[in-house]
Formats: structure tokens, C-alpha cells, sequence
């Protein structure tokens, strides 16, 4: 029997951002889509679901003018379908091949993780959010996109505030406001390097647009950019965290990965599936359609809940658990089908090969603070905001 979309609305938005998982368990529950009332939107919740969405662009389309990505980005490729994605996708594709990955960045990363671990190693005791995870990413998404110099807060500060404004459900104004004022920044930031990319052929993104058949435009590049500095610092620096954090809580599998490297892999991806860093991203239904019993009208715009969908007990057991020795199963949390993410190479030899491993193996006996635990918020985007940590300097 189908009918229309049930409503929660006996919630906060804050209930949501401290955390998001018993609501996500009762939407999971209660139908295919529910109109949770906080967050203004239409969620999808159930791995099947998403999976069979991400397989049908036609009626779910990523192609929607009113989303947020859109009102603080501009018309970025993740939020075109066929063609014009696939264009965007080519545009980027030399800055992220397995050899440039392996021959270009995988040096300069494991760099600038030495310089970061080097730079608190005789401190015993540090927030790894500040001291580690965010300048990590944030120094290594400079490099890639090709900037020039500046303090990670900058773009670290870029990033938080167009996710922020991406994740505006609720229409605060001073969130859009810091939104639009750091598209101005990374405009600027474009601007004074386009020239010299464009004279110097180079492994960064912005090299790659411009030197693309055909180039892109300014407007594509700038709003890809932000696009790219929207997801791609918040999702290695929060796994980073996200991966210690469950190492950290868990002293027999800590061991395990220590005694054997190979299993940082599992780690990683055990990690990411249960606090999924990008956790939700929108779609509109392009015509009415019936989605596993529940009636969605054209026009719709809904959110796909990754986050939700990679602990759906249909498919995992124990989902609230973080077990790296789970039996391998494909997660969502860099997304599914054409739209899968395009930087998922990057941040598994980032986070999996170089920075958690770097960080066990030079901070000894490395601990959390029972005075100072850890802080996880969000739910568009989730992550530890504070990871406090102990060890032997």
C-alpha cells in the first residue's frame, strides 16, 4: 500500500546535530522517506533505498536549482547528471589518477604529516582536531588544488563555512552570510594563481581545469573549487579522527592493526561507514513515483542519509559498533553510482595509509583524556569537533 511521506516533528534541529542516530533509527523504522520537520526535508534513510535511488538519475536527479549546494557554490558539476557531470568528472580526472596519487601526492603528504607529528611530539598532550586532523587536511587540499601559501585556518575556515551554509536547513542568515563571504575569499584565491596554472601545466586541480578539453569556464572553476573545498577537507580531517577515535575506544583492535598493517584498509573503511563524514546530500524527484511504498511528488527534493544507511541494521549487524573485523561489505559513504566521489582514492591512502599509521607509530602510547572526551556533532556533515589525547613525549 503506498501513501504520502509521514512527519516527525517532535524533534529539535540541535537533537539532530548532537546526535543524529536514534532519529535516524526512527525514520529508518517508520517508512522509506520521512518529512523530518526540523530540517525542512524529505530523508531517506534505508540502504536499499539509496542504492536504488543512486541507480535511477532520470527520476532522482542531481540536477536541482533550489538545492543549498547550489545557492552557496553555484552550478557545480556534483549537482549535474549525464553529460555534464561526466564533463566536470574528466575536468579533475588527471589530478586524482592512481599514479599521480602514488608518484605526486603520497610524498607530499606523508611531508606535511611528519612536519605536523614532528611539530607536537614533545607536547605529551594535544587536541588532535587543531593540532593534527585539520591542518592535515587542510595543507594537503591547498597543495591539490594549487593555491598559494596560506594558514590552513583560512581554508579550513573556507570549508566549514560553505559546508555550514550547504547544511542550511534551518536558514540561519549568519550562516549564509560566512557562507557567501568565503566564496568571495576562494574567488580571490583563484584568481591569483590562474595565470601561472594556466602558463605552467601541473598535477593540482586547478591546472587540470584549465588546461581541459575544452577548459572550463571561470564559473565552472569557481564554483568546483568550492564544491571541492567543501568536501574535500571536512572528509579526510574527519576521518582522521573518526578512525583514531574508534582505535582509541577499542584497545584489542588497536592491537590487531598495529601487529598487522595490512588491516589499516578495514580500519579505514570500517571507520568512515560508522561515522560517516559526509552524511547526507540531496536529490529532486523529477516525476511521481512510488519509493518502497511511500508516494514522492515531482518536484521533491529529499535527502539521501548516507550516514543513516551505512548503520541500517538490514544490512549490517551491530551497526553503532565500530568492528574492523566485520566481513567486508560496500558502504555509502562516499556515495554510490556516477556521483560516487571522485576524491575516495585520495582520502583512503591520506588517512589509511599515511596519517593514522604515521600517528600510532610516533606518539607512544597514545590515549584519550578521561578529564577532556571526545566531542562528535552533526548530521549533513559529522565528525569529532575535539579530540583530546595523551601520550609518552
Amino acid at each position: 500500500m503506498t501513501s504520502a511521506a509521514p512527519v516527525i516533528s517532535d524533534i529539535t534541529y540541535h537533537e539532530l546535530l548532537d546526535d543524529p542516530y536514534p532519529i535516524f533509527r526512527r525514520v529508518r523504522d517508520m517508512a522509506s522517506a520521512v518529512f523530518v520537520a526540523p530540517a525542512n526535508l524529505t530523508l531517506v534513510t534505508r540502504f536499499d533505498d539509496i542504492v536504488r535511488i543512486e541507480r535511477d538519475p532520470v527520476t532522482y536527479s542531481s540536477d536541482n536549482p533550489a538545492s543549498l549546494v547550489n545557492k552557496v557554490m553555484g552550478p557545480t558539476f556534483m549537482r549535474k547528471d549525464g553529460a555534464e557531470h561526466a564533463a566536470g568528472r574528466k575536468a579533475i580526472e588527471p589530478s586524482f589518477r592512481a599514479g599521480t596519487i602514488k608518484e605526486h601526492w603520497t610524498p607530499r603528504f606523508a611531508e606535511i604529516c611528519e612536519r605536523l607529528i614532528d611539530s607536537i611530539s614533545e607536547s605529551g598532550e594535544a587536541d588532535l582536531f587543531t593540532a593534527l586532523a585539520a591542518p592535515m587536511a587542510s595543507l594537503s587540499l591547498m597543495e591539490m588544488i594549487g593555491f598559494k601559501e596560506m594558514p590552513w585556518q583560512t581554508l579550513a575556515l573556507w570549508s566549514q563555512s560553505l559546508i555550514d551554509g550547504a547544511g542550511n536547513y534551518a536558514r540561519n542568515a549568519e550562516i549564509e552570510r560566512k557562507a557567501i563571504e568565503a566564496g568571495a575569499g576562494i574567488d580571490a584565491a583563484i584568481e591569483a594563481v590562474l595565470d601561472e596554472h594556466r602558463a605552467h601545466a601541473n598535477p593540482s586541480i586547478l591546472s587540470s581545469m584549465v588546461h581541459a578539453d575544452p577548459p572550463m569556464s571561470i564559473e565552472e572553476i569557481r564554483a568546483n573549487i568550492k564544491v571541492i573545498i567543501g568536501g574535500g577537507l571536512n572528509e579526510p580531517r574527519d576521518a582522521i579522527l573518526t578512525l583514531t577515535l574508534g582505535l582509541l575506544q577499542n584497545a584489542a583492535q588497536r592491537d590487531s592493526v598495529l601487529a598487522k598493517p595490512e588491516l589499516w584498509s578495514n580500519a579505514f573503511e570500517e571507520a568512515v561507514r560508522w561515522i560517516s563524514p559526509i552524511g547526507m546530500y540531496p536529490r529532486r524527484v523529477t516525476r511521481e513515483t512510488d519509493l518502497s511504498g511511500v508516494v514522492l511528488p515531482e518536484g521533491l527534493q529529499i535527502g539521501l542519509c548516507v550516514g543513516a544507511a551505512n548503520r541500517d541494521d538490514r544490512r549490517f549487524n551491530d551497526p553503532d559498533i565500530f568492528d574492523i573485523s566485520r566481513p567486508r561489505q560496500s558502504h555509502l559513504a562516499f556515495g554510490a553510482g556516477a556521483h560516487f566521489c571522485a576524491g575516495t582514492w585520495v582520502s583512503r591512502q591520506t588517512v589509511g595509509k599515511i596519517v593514522a599509521p604515521m600517528l600510532f607509530e610516533r606518539l607512544r602510547n597514545l590515549h584519550l583524556r578521561e578529564d577532556a572526551p571526545p566531542l562528535i556533532r552533526g548530521w549533513v556533515f559529522r565528525g569529532p569537533v575535539s579530540l583530546p589525547v595523551r601520550w609518552n613525549a
